[in-house]
């Protein structure tokens, strides 16, 4: 199944000091898709997701979003990131501010909607990812997984052309999970162009069209969920998945 390109990177490189963290990196995910990144820790997955909405610039090469090379710095830049929604591990919500304001705040001030608009259009996302009862109540009052709710609700308020993860669910508590996955499946199922850096396998072989695996700084390996599971290619990615799926 063919899918348009909406995000391509092309020989994209990125240093920190001496270290090449991102190393000519060829990647193109399709309207629709889901890619899974996986690999072990400081394998340049964060700074791949980072690199997509400009949080991270990148030295040479090119990334597009719809076609478009990624704006410099700006208005441009703002809109972006209004398309390429972003959630994080950490929360990042306003504490001082309820759900609803959270979930409003930037479709009034970078989408222009009126606050009624914004209003509605919050309380339908959080009855989405089943916090509609949650509106008047302020970040602290929730569990970590209601707040990464909130935050994935926040995202998709701007209606964006993609949404990327970076390790959402690596600061919750076991039983908060899933409340989680389940959310990101559901939104998987409906089409949404997403980008998950995850170490929950589970969530890989069962939402993602590819599992792309990266390991200092390359991509090793880029496959089906099934073809990377049960027949990895690399040595690396052999001796990570042994390590990882025996317990």
């Amino acid at each position: 199944m063919a899918f348009d390109p909406l995000i391509e990177l092309h020989d994209v490189n990125k240093h920190f000091g001496e270290l090449h963290v991102l190393q000519d990196i060829n990647l193109t995910v399709g309207k629709g898709e889901v890619v899974v990144v996986i690999g072990p820790s400081g394998s340049g997955k964060s700074t791949l997701c980072r690199a997509i909405n400009r949080l991270e610039a990148v030295e040479s090469g090119t990334i597009k979003l719809d076609g478009q090379p990624l704006p410099e710095e700006g208005k441009d830049l703002a809109k972006l990131r209004a398309e390429i929604g972003m959630v994080f591990q950490s929360f990042n919500l306003f504490a001082h501010k309820t759900v609803l304001q959270n979930v409003s705040l930037a479709q009034v001030k970078v989408r222009g909607r009126k606050k009624e608009q914004a209003d509605k259009r919050s309380r339908e996302l959080l009855d989405r990812v089943g916090l509609a009862d949650q509106a008047p109540k302020y970040p602290a009052q929730l569990s970590g997984g209601q707040q990464q709710r909130v935050a994935i609700a926040r995202a998709l308020a701007m209606d964006p052309k993609a949404l990327l993860f970076d390790e959402p669910t690596s600061a919750l508590d076991p039983e908060m999970i899933n409340e989680v996955l389940e959310v990101m499946q559901q939104l998987a199922r409906e089409g949404m162009t997403m980008v998950v850096v995850t170490h929950e396998m589970g969530f890989a072989r069962s939402a993602a069209n590819r599992v792309v695996f990266m390991s200092d700084g390359r991509i090793i390996e880029d496959r089906t969920p099934d073809e990377f599971f049960t027949t990895p290619s690399s040595d690396r990615a052999k001796d990570f998945l042994s390590k990882i799926l025996k317990h």
